[in-house]
């Protein structure tokens, strides 16, 4: 079977029907190197009962991915790799698999592994790791704004293309609002935060697009993200960067950002997200 691809990798994947039922329940954990987190990664699916599990910044060229010790988790893959440097990946649980995938954005030329896409049941899953930008004076955030115009173009055809059915998830290096930043002041217009940044989030939602976690939290604080330095973690310093958002032909019924992983020795530094979805708007 052919790969359709905006980029130049390709992903991996079993095109199968499957028979699952209509609530199903996803995350997104950017794992900061796949190499070094996969036991972390298995034993989080092993009691999660995560169904799709969206992986950004693998750091692993396409042949390094794991799968066959995915597989024997009970899972399949369908990946997008690059070496040393980003690299997206969605992991199904069977009878689930990721069907008809995308790498990259299409129409949108990016030398980078960013974004993966695949069917699963009935639902359009995108994986995405946003550019970080690196700061408001960079070369780099420029090439953010550029990307984030890009991925609203191509999310805007995929919501008509699959009647809402979509669930974007991944970790997006922005902080939507000042409820999700420690100290609002300090990163006040600082990259993760500035309002070019939040105004293409909330271009996002205006798509129709709803934010899992916020809809089921609306005035929870909570972070997603704490910088390994200065005990950060911790003291609860962090930032909500790293979201699932889902169109109106779905409907949430719970979510949570499980900070258990970012416990445990060598952690990324990013937490799960999770989300639970009914196939019914």
């Amino acid at each position: 079977m052919p790969l359709e691809s905006g980029g130049s990798n390709h992903a991996s994947f079993l095109d199968q029907p499957n028979d699952h039922g209509v609530a199903l329940k996803l995350a997104t954990w950017n794992v900061n190197s796949l190499k070094v987190r996969l036991p972390h990664v298995l034993s989080w699916l092993s009691t999660s009962q995560c169904d799709v599990l969206c992986l950004q910044e693998l750091k692993l060229e396409q042949a390094a991915f794991p799968q066959a010790e995915i597989e024997a988790a009970g899972y399949r893959a369908a990946w997008f790799g690059q070496k040393t440097y980003n690299g997206v990946a969605i992991l199904t649980r069977l009878p689930l698999e990721p069907r008809d995938v995308v790498c990259g954005i299409p129409d949108y030329p990016d030398v980078q592994s960013r974004v993966i896409a695949a069917t699963v049941g009935d639902m359009r899953v995108i994986c995405a790791y946003f550019v970080n930008g690196e700061s408001v004076e960079s070369d780099k955030y420029q090439y953010k704004l550029a990307w984030l115009a890009g991925l609203h173009r191509y999310i805007e055809r995929e919501l008509q293309l699959h009647d809402g059915r979509v669930v974007l998830l991944g970790d997006f290096n922005i902080a939507p609002a000042d409820l999700d930043v420690y100290d609002p002041a300090a990163w006040q217009d600082k990259v993760l935060c500035s309002k070019p940044e939040r105004d293409a989030f909330d271009q996002l939602i205006a798509l129709g697009l709803t934010d899992g976690f916020r809809h089921c939290h609306p005035d929870t604080v909570a972070y997603s993200w704490w910088d390994y330095r200065a005990a950060m973690f911790r003291r609860n310093l962090g930032l909500r960067i790293d979201h699932i958002l889902y169109g109106h032909g779905l409907r949430a019924l719970d979510a949570a950002i499980d900070t258990e992983p970012r416990r445990w020795e060598r952690p990324s530094d990013h937490a799960p997200v999770w989300l639970t979805l009914d196939d019914q708007p």
